[in-house]
This record gives structure tokens, C-alpha cells and sequence, in this order.
């Protein structure tokens, strides 16, 4: 009974969020519960509370730092011209209806690691792609088209958000695990490039199944097919998506080399700098090639324009993703200091005979917590400690391989919020892209499962996550294995072998 009291707040907290609460309101009101439920049950004070919730806010301060640096740098990508080079590079190609939701696809994949948003990133390519997909088969909303672009562009919308440098959830996910962004990024760097390679295959097969039309036709003016209703919907909305869509086109294209700031980031964050120095890059060199551009200037206030954006990025962080995150890992230490999740963290050892079966069960309880609090960042923060208690207190091994394992549960918070949200009807995420679609192109009536019916990357990256850590076949994946038994141990098997021993 005790142990069902300790979880009344994670039962508050998921209440509210299913209510449709905001997290900073549904963040607060959980972790007083909480407080409440501590004294009842461990007779904890105020100030244990207090210093409990302090403690792990301490812990994801690195975090919240690179996460406004990384808004700024979304600002400056989103208005310099960067996000649109990678759009107008797109609409060059050449597309037809059969292969326009593998454009889809890549070219949102990009853009969100340009820009770190999969929110953002959708809003700003469903008018395109969604009308661009209207332009190329007039039957799309018949013949499977319209239906295979948008799951196209919801999962590459989700590319980014799950490994790119500048993404919140990628952020947080490391530091709720203590390592870094940059090696988190290097370690599933071939694993989710081989998700995007194996969706793009998917979306090609299912354009040749459905026999969609492989005639040409003219992308250049796909801008002025989108209605103007769209567009004032993603100025409220979106605002920075009309700024992106403002640069997309053929009147007013911006130069095609300012996709080279995106570059640098990337080729930086491979190389392994420093996450401040890659971001501190993009931000710069985003400046100094908008100038010959057209979108930034030095002269007539430029340089105070372009300063005042990055501060406005700091404000959007700090105004509502930072402070949300602060309260959730306050809420997250007090469920700590109770011992709340210690029924759950001896149910998962109980059935794990491994490590690899131990690690399992923490990407499959972090998908169940995401369907639970049907919010990818709340899940992130209120299960990210939980695996990591889990697997520090129970597996044994050196300090290099144990990081590998902190790796792997990054990896874990992150791909089962972002990807795992695109397989979950009722979450808020999807909810958001159908009210996008919806309003940007009011020609079909979308539903919640319409975005799961073909979304490939969603299903590649969850399901070959999970599988891949359970049988081991991701030792075949540069980068990315875990630790190999006898290596890594479950301290329980440690212990057993002891006494056999003894």
C-alpha cells in the first residue's frame, strides 16, 4: 500500500498532462504532491525535500545552459537562410509523386538537425511538401500519396530532434544521464543514419507499391499554392516557420552556400568539439555569410538585430522549456529521495537475467512512460533518473563501459519520447501535427493514426533499438555496442557467483 501512496504523483502528474495542462502548470502542482506524500510516507521534511529537488535541478544546469545556446542557434537558422537552403535544395531535385515523400523525408531529416526542432521543422515543410504533394498527384488524398508524405515528414521531422546538437530532448536526455551531447551524438550517429537510410527504402518500396504517378512537374511555384489562411495559422502558431518560409522559393531564394553553418556544426560535432564550440560556430558563421546573403547585415543597427535574436532565443528557452525541465527534475528528486520508484527498479532486475535484458526493460519503460504522460519531455525528465538509477545500482562494471551503458539510456529517452510519441494516438505531439496539417492544407480531414499508418522511422528506430540491445546484433554497428558480458555484469549474478565460489 505504501508503495502505491509513493506513486500518487507520478498518477497527478500524468492526470494533468492527459488533461491537457500545460507542463508548467502540471510540473509544479505534481511535485507538491509529492512533498506531501514524502512527509506522509518517509517523514521527510520541507528542507530535505528542498534540498533533494535542488540537487538534481543542480544536475541538469550544463543542460539548460547548451539548451539556450541552442535556441539562439535555432533563431539564427531558422531567419538567416540556413533552414531555407536546405528546402530550396529539395524543391531542385526534381520530384515526382512517386518519390516526393522520400524528399519529404530527407529534407525535414536535415532540416531538423539544423534547427533542433521537429515541431518547428514540421511546421515549416507541411505547407510545402503537403502542396507540393497536391501539385505532383491531384489524386493524393485517394491514392495513398497525401497520407505517405505527411508520416514522411513527421518522422524526418524527428530525425534532428533525436540526435541533433542544438534538439532540447537530445540535450536534456544526456544530461539527465550525465554524458555528453557531442558523444552521444558520435555514438548512435551510424545507427540512426541506418534508420534514415532503411525509411527512405521503405518509402520508395511503398511509392512503387502504391503505383503513384512518375510524372515532372513544376515545384517553382509551390509558395503561392499555399493559402494565405496557412500562412496566418503558422503566424501564430509558428511564427519562425513563416520567417524560413519567407526565404523559400524562386523570387527571393536565399544563396544556396548558407547551408554551410549546418555543415560546420555537423562536421564539427563529428570531429568531437565541444558542444558549446559547435553551437558558438553556427551562430557565428551563420552571421558573417548572411551578410553577403542578405539576410544579416553589420551596418544600420545589423550586428544589435542579430544580437538581440540570439537574446530573444535565451528568452524562449528560459521563458517556458527551461523552467518546465527545472520543476520536473525538482519533482524528479523528490520522487528520489522517497524511494518511489524502487518497486519498479526490483521488478526489472527480478525478471533480468542479464544486462542486455536489464537494459531492455528500461527502453521499454520509457516508451511506457511516454504513453503514460503522453509528453516526450515529461517522460524524458520523470524516467530518464529512474534507468539511471537502475543501471548504476545494479550492473557492475569499469567506468568506461559503464558510460557506454549511460549512452545507451540516453539513447533510450530520447528515441522512445520523440519516436515513440509518432506511435502513440493520443499524444500531445501528434496532436499538435495534426492541428498543423489540418490548417495548412484543409483539402482532407487528418486523424491521429493517420500519422502512424506510414510512419517508418518511427517504427525502424524503436523497434530495431529495442531488438538490437536485446540480442546483441548492435555490435555489428560501428560505435554503437554495449558492453559485452563478462565485461558487464548484474551485481545480483556477482553475487550469486561469490557464494558458488565461497
Amino acid at each position: 500500500m505504501k508503495a502505491i501512496i509513493k506513486f500518487l504523483p507520478i498518477i497527478v502528474l500524468a492526470g494533468l498532462m492527459i488533461a491537457g495542462q500545460n507542463a508548467l502548470i502540471a510540473a509544479p502542482l505534481a511535485t507538491i504532491a509529492a512533498i506531501i506524500i514524502a512527509r506522509f510516507t518517509e517523514h521527510l521534511t520541507f528542507k530535505e525535500c528542498q534540498s533533494a529537488a535542488i540537487k538534481s535541478v543542480t544536475n541538469i544546469i550544463v543542460a539548460l545552459f547548451i539548451l539556450m545556446f541552442a535556441y539562439a542557434m535555432a533563431n539564427s537558422f531558422m531567419s538567416t537562410g540556413v533552414g531555407a537552403s536546405v528546402i530550396n535544395l529539395a524543391l531542385k531535385a526534381g520530384i515526382t509523386a512517386r518519390y516526393i515523400a522520400v524528399v519529404g523525408l530527407l529534407s525535414t531529416a536535415v532540416l531538423s538537425v539544423a534547427t533542433g526542432t521537429s515541431w518547428g521543422t514540421f511546421a515549416a515543410c507541411a505547407p510545402i511538401f503537403l502542396w507540393l504533394c497536391h501539385i505532383v498527384d491531384p489524386s493524393c488524398t485517394t491514392d495513398g500519396c497525401l497520407l505517405l508524405v505527411t508520416c514522411a515528414t513527421a518522422g524526418g521531422a524527428c530525425f534532428g530532434d533525436n540526435i541533433g546538437l542544438i534538439s532540447d530532448t537530445t540535450i536534456v536526455s544526456s544530461g539527465i544521464q550525465g554524458v555528453e551531447v557531442i558523444d552521444r551524438i558520435r555514438y548512435q550517429g551510424v545507427w540512426s543514419i541506418l534508420c534514415l537510410i532503411a525509411a527512405a527504402i521503405c518509402f520508395v518500396i511503398a511509392g512503387i507499391v502504391m503505383g503513384l504517378p512518375t510524372t515532372h512537374a513544376d515545384t517553382s511555384a509551390v509558395m503561392s499554392t499555399i493559402p494565405d489562411s496557412a500562412m496566418e495559422y503558422l503566424k501564430t502558431e509558428r511564427p519562425q516557420a513563416v520567417d524560413l518560409l519567407s526565404q523559400v522559393g524562386t523570387d527571393n531564394a536565399v544563396a544556396m552556400y548558407m547551408i554551410i553553418p549546418l555543415i560546420l556544426v555537423i562536421v564539427l560535432a563529428v570531429i568531437g568539439l565541444n558542444t558549446f564550440v559547435c553551437i558558438g560556430s553556427g551562430i557565428l558563421s551563420a552571421y558573417i555569410l548572411g551578410i553577403p546573403a542578405g539576410t544579416t547585415s553589420f551596418f544600420k543597427g545589423g550586428l544589435q538585430k542579430y544580437l538581440d535574436m540570439c537574446m530573444s532565443g535565451f528568452s524562449d528557452a528560459g521563458s517556458w522549456v527551461v523552467v518546465m525541465m527545472m520543476w520536473v527534475a525538482a519533482f524528479g528528486g523528490i520522487m528520489a529521495a522517497m524511494n518511489a520508484f524502487d518497486p519498479i527498479a526490483k521488478g526489472i532486475v527480478a525478471i533480468s537475467r542479464n544486462v542486455r535484458q536489464l537494459m531492455t526493460c528500461n527502453g521499454l519503460l520509457c516508451i511506457i512512460g511516454n504513453a503514460i504522460l503522453s509528453d516526450e519531455m515529461a517522460q524524458i525528465v520523470t524516467v530518464g533518473p529512474i534507468i539511471k538509477d537502475i543501471a548504476e545500482e545494479n550492473i557492475e562494471a569499469s567506468e568506461e563501459d559503464m558510460y557506454r551503458i549511460k549512452l545507451r539510456n540516453a539513447t533510450f529517452g530520447d528515441a522512445m519520447g520523440v519516436f515513440g510519441s509518432q506511435l502513440i494516438p493520443w499524444h500531445v505531439y501528434l496532436a499538435f501535427y495534426v492541428g498543423i496539417a489540418a490548417n495548412v492544407y484543409p483539402l482532407y480531414k487528418f486523424a491521429n493514426t493517420d500519422f502512424i499508418r506510414y510512419n517508418f522511422m518511427a517504427i525502424i528506430a524503436v523497434f530495431s533499438l529495442l531488438i538490437l540491445t536485446f540480442t546483441g546484433l548492435d555490435r555489428f554497428i560501428p560505435l554503437f555496442h554495449l558492453p559485452k558480458e563478462p565485461d558487464v555484469q548484474l551485481k545480483k549474478n556477482v553475487k550469486k557467483e561469490d557464494a558458488i565460489t565461497a
